[in-house]
């Protein structure tokens, strides 16, 4: 049990540290995602900044400026520096331009024909006003227009004389939605929100609409100051309902977590302040810290895999020391039972090489078997073609005899061309004859070596060369649709003729009585094969068309055969790598056999 104890120790305190690191980790990829925005948000104020702090300075510069404040009773002046408020504000593309005093009353703007004219209307108490006149250079405000009520940066300047003395200001108001359509999310997943606060803490930027003009300092019982009551007018300036919760350890000085109240709920996020350029403004990246806990499922569950995994090698390990120590000894055990059980195993080869070689000269018979039945196969087709052997010959024979009895009286008439045209005649009839008796001789050898590259067209030549001897044949329309390039096989002349033959006696027995008997001879190619077909117009097969070729199946007479020409081909053809099939045509009536063998190139 102690180690089970120990176990369930090791087990608990993975869990803990898993937890933790993944703590560690979840927090430190939050906030380097939001420091990462938070610099990129910093960037694009900067630029905003500098993007429009140098206009109201040129703008200042413009000497219908002083000549406006210098003649402020001057209408004709003032128009036109109205005029040119309107001509600037286009240029600048901001929202207002106009001129004041340094009383701070407006005697110029943009605005000028407009109902809610800034024209006549007291600046004095904004801070880009007074900043710009004690300080004698550029200032910046952001604040609620008075009489818009919508958001802007106001960047004003001195407008000097000649005297270099300060005659007024001239203010730019730009709206902020140029930097807010610049806003983006840093990543959608991690729900993540902004804020940009004031010097006050209070907001007047922000990524949720419910949070813009609130309270983000975290005291619920100090109201606003009067400073933010006149930069945000009619603005409630609510305290929103957050807490501190403190800062992880790992991160940096700038983060911390805290939980914000809101709608009956409340959701963790992780903080990061970052001052923005040039004013008292603090960029707040706030992420929400699910991710936080999603990372330590994942460590959790890392853990937990190399937990079992050291656990699982341990135990491997654990029971592998044990089964080797069970083998050692029962190696010993098994030593002893071995030199028992050699005399028996020697006992038993002694058999069973006796059996190996008693079924190795049984096989040796069994091919020498089947050899000579093949052989017996082929004497008995020969035997059965005798007769149509004899026809053959009986004709040659008595044409010889009458040619040559003509020649004897055309040697006593003295015509000797007579005698040499009949010699001529025996002598084409004696190689026809010869022809003949080679073929049959040719088919009843023995086949030699094993099977190689033969053209298959020869033995189709030779075997209808016999089947032409036949008596039975005659009348017989037999198409041999020869390919004109040789057609290169594996296999054995010999076997292969035995083969056609079988299949052409066959048909022609098919064929007999028949009104136009017919046979044809087809030779195809596919894939790497060469298929022929014997097609006739016979009566067909029997319904089982395998049953064909089983050894001593026939449909003829005993004077017809045996049933072994079917079987013996088959045989042959199996030994030659190839097929042997048979069927009933599909295409008119009578069987249809399909001789296959494997194409070989003549290179090989």
């Amino acid at each position: 049990m102690s180690y089970r104890i120990g176990a369930f120790i090791v087990f608990m305190f993975t869990l803990l540290v898993s937890w933790v690191l993944g703590g560690w980790v979840g927090y430190r990829q939050v906030e380097q995602d939001s420091i990462e925005e938070s610099f990129r948000y910093r960037q694009l104020v900067g630029n905003e900044l500098n993007r429009y702090l140098p206009i109201p300075e040129l703008m200042a510069e413009h000497p219908l400026l002083v000549e406006a404040l210098s003649s402020p009773g001057n209408r004709a002046v003032i128009h036109q520096a109205n005029e040119q408020m309107q001509r600037m504000a286009t240029i600048a593309g901001s929202s207002d331009v106009y001129l004041m005093d340094t009383s701070g009353l407006t005697i110029a703007a943009n605005n000028y024909q407009q109902a809610d004219s800034f024209v006549g209307r007291n600046f004095a108490f904004r801070p880009y006003f007074y900043e710009a006149m004690e300080g004698g250079h550029s200032a910046v405000y952001f604040a609620l227009g008075l009489m818009s009520g919508v958001r802007g940066l106001y960047f004003s300047h001195p407008v000097r004389g000649e005297d270099s003395r300060i005659l007024g200001i001239v203010t730019v108001k730009v709206l902020v939605h140029e930097l807010e359509s610049q806003w983006h999310r840093p990543d959608s997943t991690r729900e993540a929100e902004m804020v940009v606060l004031d010097e006050a803490g209070v907001s007047f930027l922000a990524s949720k609409p419910e949070w813009l003009y609130r309270d983000f300092t975290g005291n619920t019982e100090g109201a606003p100051g009067e400073a933010s009551r006149q930069r945000y007018p009619e603005r409630d300036l609510e305290p929103v309902s957050l807490q501190y919760l403190g800062k992880p350890s790992g991160l940096s000085g700038l983060s911390g977590t805290l939980r914000i109240r809101e709608d009956g709920g409340g959701r963790e996020y992780l903080s990061v302040r970052t001052p923005l350029p040039r004013l008292d403004w603090t960029l707040q990246v706030m992420v929400s810290t699910r991710s936080v806990v999603w990372t330590r499922l994942g460590f959790v569950a890392g853990g937990i895999a190399i937990y079992f995994g050291v656990l699982l090698a341990w135990l491997y390990l654990r029971e592998r020391y044990r089964r080797e120590a069970e083998l050692a000894l029962r190696g010993e055990q098994l030593e002893r039972s071995v030199a028992e059980r050699t005399a028996d195993l020697e006992r038993s080869n002694y058999k069973l090489l006796g059996e190996i070689r008693e079924r190795e000269r049984t096989q040796d018979e069994l091919r020498e078997t089947q050899q000579e039945l093949i052989q017996a196969a082929k004497l008995a087709v020969l035997g059965q073609m005798s007769a149509g052997l004899n026809h053959e010959m009986s004709q040659p024979i008595t044409a010889i005899q009458t040619y040559a009895r003509n020649s004897r009286r055309f040697l006593e008439k003295g015509a000797a061309d007579m005698v040499d045209a009949n010699l001529s005649e025996i002598v084409l009839l004696c190689d026809k004859m010869a022809e003949l008796t080679r073929q049959f001789k040719v088919f009843s050898r023995k086949s030699e070596g094993p099977p190689t590259i033969v053209d298959f067209r020869l033995s189709v030549d030779a075997s209808l060369k016999i089947i032409a001897a036949q008596k039975n044949s005659a009348g017989i329309n037999i198409s041999w649709n020869s390919p004109s390039q040789p057609v290169y096989c594996h296999g054995d002349l010999i076997r292969i003729e035995q083969v056609m033959v079988n299949l052409l006696a066959n048909a022609v027995q098919a064929v007999e009585g028949m009104e136009h008997p017919k046979i044809t001879i087809d030779v195809e190619e596919k894939e790497g094969s060469w298929r022929c077909f014997v097609r006739d117009n016979g009566p067909g097969l029997p319904a089982n068309t395998e049953q064909i070729f089983e050894p001593f199946f026939t449909t003829k007479s005993v004077k017809q055969g045996l049933g072994l020409g079917l079987s013996i081909s088959r045989q042959i053809a199996d030994a030659l790598g190839g097929r042997l099939t048979g069927c009933n045509r599909t295409d008119a009536p009578g069987a249809e056999f399909e001789f296959t063998l494997k194409k070989r190139e003549a290179m090989e």
